[in-house]
């Protein structure tokens, strides 16, 4: 676990949001699963296969206060094998977001820092 000063952009929070996604240039093949975290800048979520850095993915999230799914599209910056063949830890930067969306993305994360949810 890292210990040092912390050199995120953006506020992050742990919670369970549900996420589709698949690869940007792929139109079927799409996968469920849920967030670990969220910020501002992307997001850190289960996947059950690899995907290796600089990936595009096309994302649809749903948050508790937007009763629409954001849609969007994110880059991989790292997908690490938890179960062999099985279970992947990956973490997301988002490239494309409209204002409306990081808004409602913001306000999620305000709302679970405030409950202790914060890192």
């Amino acid at each position: 676990m890292y210990i040092g000063p912390e050199k995120r952009k953006y506020r992050r929070v742990k919670g369970n949001f549900m996420v589709s996604y698949r690869v940007l240039e792929e139109e079927d093949n799409i996968d469920m699963t849920q967030s670990k975290d969220l910020s501002l800048g992307g997001m850190y979520l289960t996947t059950s296969r690899f995907f290796a850095p600089g990936v595009k993915l096309a994302l649809e999230i749903r948050l508790p206060f937007d009763p629409n799914p954001i849609i969007l599209t994110a880059r991989v910056i790292e997908s690490k094998e938890i179960t062999k063949n099985l279970i992947y830890d990956t973490r997301l930067e988002f490239l494309s977001i409209d204002e409306e969306h990081k808004k409602s993305i913001g306000n999620t994360v305000e709302h679970y820092f405030k409950k202790g949810s914060g890192k």
